[in-house]
């Protein structure tokens, strides 16, 4: 029911009107309608979801390179994986996840679009994995004084430059990721490097997908404590996903939910990460849907059979030397 207080205004239902106050004006709204919710509409909600948790789980495991993000980074950080998910290799739609997905997509993501790397950092770069799991980036000859776009007023001459690059390995399924290192490529002033080859230590393991960042970073040196203070802003922070490799053999999909622990991979517990993923629960809880959408009406669903064993200002040291 309605009412009128002692100001004029209405407070309350009236039919299928809501009234209430907001900021001395009355808003009229109308009441929001119940819908079924149909086995399409059903699995698209899942599978973006799914995109939504997966892209929030790369952004955290790569903070330690790109530092700071911009406003939109989560919103197209998502809209990648969505279309990487979409243009699936195998799989059947809210029933896949970014193993089964076209990781080209993710190429090139920026984590900040406030300065893109391929507009700062006028370097040539390929990245490549070989039989044993090693990967390794392959770097071209860069001149830092014409080959490194700086913020306005920023001066080169004395300024340290960090090319960091890092690898990740992703298990969405069973819901870790594992950090594989990073190296990083200390420059000074103005310089010409030729070109070099790196590669990472750790073999990326088979049941993961991998993922590969470069970043740029800005020092200023401080001689009075003989340290440097990182330059980088949320204005000017060039960091982006310069390769992908898909998973060689992903493991199964879970039949409950996980339970993720450091220990069950011995040897790996210190570089083991359990991710905030949601996807494994989502796609579980549309078994769930089902089922219970064909107790209520068994006529209108064919349930299809459940297949679980698809394969297919910081401060940081110099060392010299």
């Amino acid at each position: 029911m309605a009412t009128i207080d002692n100001k004029g205004m209405v407070h309350g239902t009236a039919g299928s009107v809501i009234y209430r106050e907001y900021r001395g004006k009355n808003i009229i709204q109308g009441k929001a309608k119940g819908f079924k919710q149909t086995e399409k509409t059903k699995r698209s909600a899942i599978e973006f979801g799914l995109s939504s948790s997966s892209a929030a789980v790369i952004r955290t495991a790569f903070e330690p390179a790109y530092f700071f993000k911009d406003g939109t980074a989560a919103y197209r950080s998502t809209q990648l994986v969505y279309r990487s998910i979409l243009n699936n290799v195998t799989g059947e739609k809210g029933k896949r996840d970014l193993h089964d997905g076209d990781l080209s997509f993710l190429q090139g993501l920026n984590f900040n679009a406030n300065s893109k790397l391929h507009e700062v950092l006028q370097m040539s770069h390929s990245v490549s994995k070989n039989a044993e799991g090693l990967v390794s980036v392959t770097l071209g000859s860069l001149d830092t004084e014409k080959g490194i776009k700086r913020p306005i007023a920023v001066s080169g001459a004395y300024m340290k430059h960090r090319i960091r690059l890092m690898l990740v390995a992703f298990n969405f399924r069973e819901e870790y990721y594992e950090n594989l290192g990073f190296r990083d490529v200390d420059l000074e002033g103005y310089q010409t490097i030729e070109e070099q080859v790196i590669t990472f230590n750790e073999a990326v393991p088979k049941d993961c997908l991998a993922l590969v960042s470069m970043s740029l970073m800005f020092y200023s040196f401080m001689s009075q404590t003989n340290e440097s203070i990182l330059l980088n802003s949320a204005a000017f922070s060039p960091c982006a996903i310069i390769g992908t490799f898909q998973s060689e053999n992903p493991s199964d999909y879970p039949l409950k939910e996980v339970e993720m622990q450091p220990s069950h991979y011995p040897g790996r517990e210190e570089k083991i990460k359990e991710m905030f993923y949601k996807g494994n629960v989502l796609m579980l809880g549309l078994d769930s849907w089902f089922v219970k959408l064909a107790k209520l009406n068994p006529k209108t669903i064919k349930l299809k059979p459940v297949i679980s064993d698809i394969s297919p200002g910081k401060r940081v040291s110099f060392k010299k030397g």
